[in-house]
């Protein structure tokens, strides 16, 4: 059931990364806020998914890849967010937001996880900044620090 939350923020995986990715410079100082932000008002909202690409790409693919043991406090410190996890509904709507959209499956994904958690906005570097999809507005955090 799609929740209604006020101010709730669906956060993508790459603001979490750049948040605690102290490598990422300008994008870390303003992801390390945001998140802080978004702690401190309970308003910063995640999927199964999402946690899982962080911990991934947290321990391996950023350029001082962080230890295993520290990423997994953080999962656990992030599963007091309000967190999605996608039934099969959730799969055949992200197809569907997929084949409208135009969008990678993964992307589709994220958006009904907002979409189910009854946020608004989502916040991600990968998607187009301002679109409105399934009635989620993206919104680029790093777009003025982006070159």
């Amino acid at each position: 059931m799609t929740e209604n939350p006020t101010n709730a923020i669906f956060v993508d995986t790459n603001v979490l990364v750049y948040a605690y990715d102290e490598t990422a410079g300008q994008k870390h100082t303003i992801a390390a806020q945001l998140v802080e932000n978004w702690w401190n008002n309970k308003n910063g909202y995640i999927s199964l998914q999402v946690i899982q690409e962080f911990y991934v790409t947290i321990t391996r693919k950023i350029v001082s890849p962080m230890d295993a043991q520290a990423a997994r406090q953080i999962v656990a410190d992030l599963a007091q967010w309000k967190i999605h996890t996608p039934t099969v509904d959730d799969l055949l709507q992200a197809i569907d937001i997929q084949h409208n959209h135009q969008l990678s499956f993964w992307d589709a994904m994220v958006i009904q996880s907002a979409v189910r958690l009854g946020c608004r906005a989502l916040a991600s570097e990968d998607l187009t900044h301002g679109q409105i999809i399934a009635g989620v507005e993206i919104f680029n955090p790093f777009i003025e620090t982006e070159s």
